[in-house]
């Protein structure tokens, strides 16, 4: 590598990062600027972004792959950009001086985490996806001309379709960017929330699929030990006072006791084994 006077490529930076003088900047020179540099560093900041308008195109070229797709070009854009941030920073010239074929997959891979963590709530057939993005264009073309928000009808006239498929795709789009719980229902100060609205759990539901359950199995436990379930649960006798009123020891019934509780609680959880 060619000593690099970091004093006059300093100064070349800090005047014009496009200026014909840093253009005859290696990528080298520059990753070592940007490596040796404290990040506070103006002279580095320059270096980072002469690198960063080099390899713009590499960030289109990647973004160029999702131009279908629901998210905006500029937004994908600054997910690039990132990845390609990322590579200048991480790039270790010591093990080679192309930069593109390091960024390259920087930049994918940002590009895949943005759309992993944004994916469809629930699959969405492609077509409803590409209806979605034209009724997109349709909207804003409608609206500069019209000065107002097109109707379904007016949609579905735009792109050739139904005013059901027009539905259908805007359903879609409610997939991809799912409701907070935190919205409110109103623009009221103290409207309830989306959360406020959604059901809990029912405790008397729990109880009830618990008696519907240990009654499926209820007619196979000896009937003295049924009688001591519904003594003890029902009648909320102690195990003394069922021993008593049976004619057997307290430890007798707690025997019993625990193997009824025990025998329901597994055909309850293992229904394979009932099936055996």
């Amino acid at each position: 590598m060619a000593t690099l006077d970091t004093r006059h490529e300093s100064a070349a930076l800090d005047r014009e990062p496009e200026s014909a003088a840093t253009e005859s900047i290696s990528d080298g020179d520059l990753l070592q600027l940007v490596h040796s540099l404290p990040a506070a560093s103006t002279r580095r900041s320059a270096a980072c972004e002469q690198l960063i308008q080099r390899y713009r195109g590499l960030v289109r070229a990647c973004v160029n792959r999702y131009r279908r797709s629901p998210e905006p070009t500029e937004d994908l854009m600054q997910v690039g950009y990132l990845g390609l941030v990322k590579a200048i920073n991480n790039f270790d010239p010591s093990f080679g001086r192309n930069l593109a074929a390091y960024a390259q997959p920087c930049i994918s891979g940002e590009l895949k985490r943005y759309f992993r963590d944004k994916r469809w709530q629930v699959h969405v057939e492609r077509p409803v996806q590409e209806r979605l993005l034209e009724l997109r264009r349709a909207t804003r073309e409608v609206t500069q001309q019209e000065g107002h928000q097109p109707s379904h009808a007016d949609l579905a006239a735009s792109v050739g379709c139904s005013e059901a498929e027009v539905r259908e795709a805007l359903q879609a789009d409610l997939m991809m960017q799912p409701a907070s719980l935190d919205a409110p229902l109103a623009e009221a100060p103290d409207a309830p929330t989306l959360g406020d609205a959604l059901g809990q759990d029912d405790p008397a539901m729990e109880h009830m699929l618990a008696m519907e359950s240990v009654q499926a199995h209820w007619a196979e436990l000896p009937r003295r030990e049924q009688r001591i379930l519904m003594m003890r649960f029902y009648g909320d006798m102690t195990q003394a006072e069922i021993g008593r009123s049976l004619g057997i020891s307290q430890m007798h019934v707690s025997r019993l006791l625990a193997h009824a509780l025990g025998f329901l609680r597994e055909r309850i959880a293992s229904p394979a084994t009932q099936a055996a």
